[in-house]
């Protein structure tokens, strides 16, 4: 039987050493401020029971781990059509390229890189009728918490810097895989971006991910078992931006990061985790989180491979 909590607590003091290394998501002026001393750790087990430490239950912004609730929301209204308008292949570049959406005629290679996601958000608005509310209702369904929200200042200082983000989204307009109008899109993209929850929420919300014994049905969203495992394979092959190989190799589940320094990831049919610190390391991925969840594969044995 793996005591949980013992190793949770012992990767938090091993990773305290790598405090120093990274730093935040400047680019988003709100994230860089956040406290870049932070750490928290939270761990769901299928059988209900909840492992936590350090700033755990202090919220943030989750940033681009929205994008598997988007993906799973937009999955339950369009089914396999959805992979018409984008891949599921890793990317091999920088979360943002605009060369390798050009040269692919404006089909993004997955949803979790920005022009997938928004492409996502494009599909949602011309489906889900008032989107913002739905899938925050479906986000609070899964997390247990009716108080999430987005934060409005997140979203009005990525907005404010949008530069790239409208390129893309510009260029995919220009090869007519945004229906709706771009501002409207990237609005709702900021938005979904800016959502804040705590480490105890986020694995909460990545639970139903990992628990395959129980049918996935939350809210307006209801997927098929199938749906959910075809989640977990696009997570596990392209959720760490250009660094999904490195997370294969070391921590080996499927998972998704965020530049505000969460990340979330499963062990199907174990487990849900969610780790957040700050400090990012060049590819955009939180480097005590990296280590904390590569620690924790390691001493418990439980990975997918």
């Amino acid at each position: 039987m793996i005591d949980f909590q013992q190793e949770i607590e012992r990767i938090e003091r091993e990773v305290q050493g790598l405090k120093d290394l990274g730093k935040q998501a400047d680019y988003i002026p709100v994230l860089a401020h956040v406290n870049p001393e932070k750490f928290g750790f939270c761990l769901h087990s299928v059988d209900g029971k909840v492992y936590q430490t350090g700033d755990s239950r202090e919220r943030f912004s989750i940033q681009s781990i929205s994008k598997v609730f988007s993906l799973a929301y937009a999955m339950s209204v369009e089914g396999e059509n959805l992979w018409k308008r984008v891949g599921r292949e890793p990317s091999g570049t920088a979360f943002n390229s605009l060369v390798q959406l050009e040269t692919e005629r404006g089909i993004p290679r997955n949803p979790f890189i920005n022009a997938g996601a928004i492409v996502i958000c494009d599909i949602l608005l011309e489906r889900v009728p008032d989107v913002e509310s739905r899938i925050l209702d479906f986000v609070r369904c899964l997390s247990g918490n009716p108080e999430v929200c987005f934060n409005e200042e997140v979203a009005s200082s990525e907005k404010e810097h949008a530069y790239m983000n409208a390129a893309i989204a510009n260029l995919l307009k220009h090869h007519g895989n945004v229906k709706n109008h771009i501002a409207d899109v990237l609005n709702f993209y900021f938005r979904l971006c800016s959502i804040e929850l705590t480490c105890e929420e986020l694995s909460m919300a990545f639970l139903p991910f990992a628990n395959h014994r129980r049918p996935f049905e939350y809210g307006d969203v209801s997927l098929t078992l199938s749906q959910v495992r075809r989640i977990n394979a696009v997570m596990q092959t392209c959720g760490f931006y250009d660094e999904a190989g490195d997370f294969s190799y070391f921590v080996g589940l499927p998972g998704k990061s965020g530049v505000g320094g969460g990340i979330a990831a499963v062990c199907p049919r174990y487990y849900s985790v969610a780790v957040w610190s700050p400090r990012l390391n060049e590819k955009g991925n939180s480097v005590r989180g990296l280590k904390a969840l590569e620690l924790l594969t390691t001493l418990t044995e439980q990975s997918i491979f």
